[in-house]
């Protein structure tokens, strides 16, 4: 069904599925890394803790020229574009790759972690394969995310597209959550090879399924090879940065996009360490406790997205997601049981399905106002930075836990640890995040003005540009 000047397109929920596998690609292996990597070379390999938090904090500042630069150069018609479109080919090249390279990461070099050479060896393979892989990581996801906007193209197709795709997304938490603890022993280092190669087959599977969602119908390649600037009239990376920083509501955007991440990178860090060191059990153990987090939040996104649909107002479903999020971290802080980390999870869980729902349509509208204000379409570039700002939530993740962990005496590759390194844990999974989601809440309730009349003049302007 199209409206009458042929610019929005609605799709079946058949295709927003396929592309919900897309989604549920970048939750399978963005977790995997997430929750094992750093917690794989400081407690499993013995790396020391600052040469870790080094290589994660390398890493995170390659994003600095990847994300937005992968975002720039992909942002522009290639030979295959007419036939393939201008997201479809490299949302495959990238995921493929991206998937292919997880592996890596845990097959470092076997070499001794407390002699100079091969902690310098060890560390300089972190580096290597962290940034192989994010290059993957940004190709596949600056291409993805960018896809949403341009295809989806109304309010409410925008709102059920994500609805049908976020608990499809869900599939691959959740196969993310259970998968490398079912096949992940402590202190066992062949078992996280193992879980690689589970986590890259799987993985596959999912990118092929998501091929038809990710897949440009013609009329939206011929749009943007209607209304594309030539590359000579092209303005200059630096120069759409610059114009992309200048937009307010981007801005506060990412900001809190940024601090929403490092919660739920600190989290899902920390749930190894939580289940090893705290709960003193063994890696299967995470299994329920990440559950506990998907559980609350697959039940509550039928509630968020009435929520979304009942107010007719994004920026404030999403600020009430961001404040339940973490107002409930803050019991994770003194929680030492079994069960009672499994609810603070879940209670969490709730508020990520709400952040989860609404964080594409809340750049959606951010991405409009772009539209209108510069006559362009430029997702790739704003998706490259939310991509980059997201990385960011790692190397604050990396600070997070070198300063706790060397504060609190955490010993690299011990199989326990002392209290007041235990109480160091308990500030990492759920003190800090608190802290970072509840600055977020702020700085975005009080700068953030994209209003539900606003995003409608944007959506009006939009149409009648023809992008």
């Amino acid at each position: 069904m199209k409206e009458s000047n042929n610019v929005y397109t609605s799709h079946s929920k058949k295709n927003m599925a396929s592309y919900g596998f897309a989604k549920a690609l970048s939750q399978f292996i963005s977790i995997g890394f997430t929750a094992f990597g750093f917690y794989y070379y400081e407690s499993e390999i013995g790396l020391n803790v600052w040469l870790v938090g080094l290589g994660y904090i390398i890493y995170a500042i390659y994003n600095a020229i990847n994300d937005p630069l992968v975002g720039y150069l992909t942002n522009k018609p290639f030979k295959f574009t007419k036939k393939w479109g201008r997201r479809f080919p490299w949302i495959m090249l990238g995921g493929t790759l991206w998937v292919i390279s997880y592996i890596l990461i845990f097959t470092p070099p076997n070499v001794n972690p407390e002699s100079e050479s091969g902690a310098l060896i060890l560390f300089a393979w972190l580096v290597f394969a962290a940034c192989l892989f994010d290059t993957f990581a940004s190709i596949f996801f600056v291409n993805f995310s960018s896809l949403f906007p341009d295809k989806f193209r109304s309010i409410e197709e925008r709102r059920t597209a994500n609805a049908v795709a976020t608990p499809i997304g869900l599939v691959g938490t959740t196969l993310a959550v259970i998968l490398p603890p079912f096949f992940i022993t402590f202190g066992d280092l062949r078992s996280y090879i193992i879980q690689a190669g589970v986590m890259v087959t799987f993985g596959l599977i999912i990118l092929a399924l998501s091929i038809p969602g990710c897949r440009e119908d013609q009329e939206t390649i011929d749009r943007y090879l209607a209304t594309h600037i030539d590359k000579t009239e092209r303005e200059s990376f630096f120069g759409t940065m610059k114009s992309a920083l200048k937009q307010k509501s981007f801005v506060v955007f990412i900001i809190t996009y940024t601090l929403y991440q490092s919660l739920v990178i600190c989290i899902q860090t920390s749930v190894p360490y939580v289940v090893r060191f705290i709960l003193e059990m063994p890696a299967s153990a995470i299994i329920l406790v990440s559950m506990g987090f998907l559980l609350g939040s697959v039940l509550s996104i039928p509630l968020w997205n009435k929520l979304a649909q009942k107010t007719n107002n994004n920026r404030k479903t999403f600020l009430i997601a961001c404040i339940f999020m973490a107002i409930s971290a803050a019991p994770l802080i003194f929680t030492k049981s079994y069960i009672g980390i499994i609810i603070g999870m879940t209670l969490v869980g709730v508020g990520i399905g709400g952040t989860w729902i609404m964080l594409a349509p809340v750049l959606a509208d951010v991405i409009d106002e772009s539209v209108v204000r510069t006559g362009k379409r430029e997702e790739g570039i704003y998706n490259g930075f939310q991509q980059f700002f997201g990385r960011i939530a790692i190397l604050i993740q990396a600070i997070t836990f070198v300063v706790v962990h060397t504060l609190t005496g955490f010993k690299e590759g011990a199989s326990t640890q002392t209290p007041e390194a235990i109480f160091g844990i308990h500030i990492h999974f759920a003190l800090m995040p608190m802290i970072f989601m509840l600055i977020g809440c702020i700085i975005f309730w009080k700068w953030y003005d994209l209003t539900p009349d606003k995003v409608k003049i944007n959506q009006d302007k939009v149409k009648e540009l023809g992008l």
